[in-house]
């Protein structure tokens, strides 16, 4: 079933460009005529005040140096017949002195006095408007000596009737421009729509009755004739078209069945080899699952043999100071049953037996704490259960199990992480995840260098766990960085690599903690891995 799409008729357009135009031009034209007559009008209010302003302070200067105050006000009396004039100050300067005193005023009779406008005569200077007056002050002057300042305020009745006006004829002429509009736009729409409404008829019959035989009428418009002459070419076209398609829907319809029998025939053929495919990539799946698990256990038995040889050192140690110390007990033990024991020789034991014994513990405790850390990452790498645990100690923990491998190397590794960092999660893939970045990166980042530092840094960044890791090694090159997660992609094929280490690394970073990895690396800067996962 066909769905009309929804539109709308060419009425609002026509309206909206018509009317939208004609009433935006008309606008836009009458707010700027009438802004530039009421500036002008509000500008000439202005110059009338300013000039009976410097009117009154021409006619001051020698009252007020006299203090003629009575003649003056005979002077002010005269401007109530200003009617747009609301109020006048003058002020006078007292000797000696920049301050300026009330001197005399004029008030319009029905208004209310006003304030003194001392503290006022320096901002005043320039005229302020306001919505229903503007005010100014001008200095009194005479021989080029400020006698004192006339204040004026104007009303500004005349120009707000005006703008009233101005708004009411201008909204009357906005109606009556949008009435004779809305008509002449009725009035073409009605021209342009009729013989559309015509056509889209006899396309709506053509449609209806499938006979794409009709034709439509040729309208008196020669766009709309142009129109119509090729809706008429198409169908023509289209009856053509159609008769070709009822033909060849007949001869498709013998080849579908020709069809249908090969692929009903390729199918069977295709379900037998895509179920061989399935059968072999399980056991692929299986056979890499293997791989992967002997390459922990391979990691695991490296970490065995590097602990047993760390601990042999101090209980080696320890067993030779322990006979000593046997040794010397004897030789006390007979000097006394002989009564030859002497001081001296007693003292002698003493220091020497202090001296063993310190040697005994010493190596026993790191033999026990080498135990203890292997002892943790062990178990950790064989259970994948989540616990509490502090990510400092557990990062002591790697180095120290690792200390075997890597202590007679001249590489260094720098820790970065808070010692109150906490967090319940896998310990055991955590720690199978740094030791192979470490070993990776002594194995191949490291390869023929003789200096060399891994960086690890570790925060906790909303509910995740941020573990960076870092080394200035030899990096990986572009074509070998697109596949490092992938098995048994390797730069030490033949020589003892397995392809698997980075592989596992994905797998315990997306699979056992959720999380994702990143790598950055370029050929000689070493490379950059960016952990993320979630913690409590």
């Amino acid at each position: 079933m066909t769905l009309v799409k929804k539109s709308n008729s060419i009425r609002r357009p026509l309206l909206i460009m018509v009317v939208g135009f004609t009433l935006a031009g008309l606008i836009l034209s009458i707010s700027i005529f009438a802004n530039m007559f009421i500036n002008e009008s509000k500008k000439q209010t202005e110059q009338n005040a300013k000039q009976l302003a410097k009117f009154i302070a021409s006619q001051s200067a020698d009252d007020i140096k006299n203090n003629e105050y009575n003649r003056f006000n005979q002077t002010l009396s005269s401007i109530k017949f200003i009617k747009n004039i609301n109020y006048v100050h003058i002020y006078k300067i007292v000797s000696n002195s920049s301050n300026a005193t009330f001197f005399t005023s004029y008030n319009r009779s029905d208004l209310p006095a006003i304030p003194e406008k001392q503290d006022d005569i320096k901002s005043l200077l320039v005229t302020k408007f306001y919505p229903t007056y503007l005010e100014f002050i001008i200095p009194i002057k005479e021989d080029g000596l400020t006698y004192g300042y006339v204040y004026l305020q104007a009303n500004l009745n005349h120009q707000n009737s005006l703008t009233r006006n101005i708004i009411v004829t201008s909204i009357f002429l906005i109606i009556i421009t949008l009435i004779s509009t809305l008509i002449i736009v009725a009035k073409l729409q009605h021209t342009i729509t009729t013989p559309i409404k015509t056509l889209i008829s006899t396309i709506q019959k053509v449609s209806k009755l499938k006979d794409y035989s009709l034709r439509a009428d040729l309208p008196a418009y020669r766009e709309l004739c142009l129109l119509t002459q090729n809706i008429n070419i198409l169908f023509d076209r289209t009856e053509k078209n159609l008769a070709k398609k009822i033909s060849a829907e007949k001869d498709a319809l013998m080849l579908n069945y020709d069809l249908k029998d090969k692929l009903q025939n390729r199918t069977d053929a295709l379900k037998e080899s895509n179920q061989e495919l399935l059968s072999t990539l399980e056991k692929l799946h299986q056979f890499q699952g293997q791989l992967v698990e002997s390459e922990k256990m391979a990691s695991l038995g490296d970490m065995v043999a590097g602990v047993a040889h760390e601990v042999n050192t101090p209980i080696g140690l320890g067993v030779t100071a322990s006979t000593l110390l046997s040794d010397r007990i004897n030789e006390i033990m007979v000097a006394y049953e002989n009564k030859t024991l002497k001081s001296s020789q007693l003292k002698k034991f003493l220091s020497e037996g202090k001296v063993n014994v310190a040697i005994i513990y010493r190596n026993l405790n790191r033999a026990a704490n080498l135990i203890s850390s292997f002892k943790k990452v062990a178990v950790d790498q064989s259970h994948e259960e989540s616990r509490f645990f502090n990510m400092a100690e557990l990062l002591n923990d790697v180095l120290l199990t690792l200390a075997p491998q890597i202590k007679n190397t001249p590489y260094k590794i720098e820790l970065n992480c808070p010692n109150d960092l906490s967090v319940t999660s896998k310990p055991g893939p955590i720690n199978q995840i740094l030791i192979n970045l470490i070993l990776n990166s002594f194995i191949h980042g490291f390869e023929g260098k003789e200096q060399g530092t891994i960086i690890i840094t570790v925060k906790l960044i909303n509910g995740q766990l941020n573990i960076k890791y870092q080394d200035d090694g030899l990096g990986i090159e572009g074509t070998m960085k697109n596949k490092v997660f992938e098995p048994f992609t390797t730069t030490k094929r033949g020589s003892g690599g397995s392809g698997l280490g980075l592989h596992l690394v994905y797998n315990l970073i997306t699979q056992a903690l959720g999380g994702s990895i990143k790598l950055e690396s370029e050929p000689g800067k070493g490379v950059h891995f960016e952990i993320n996962f979630p913690v409590n």
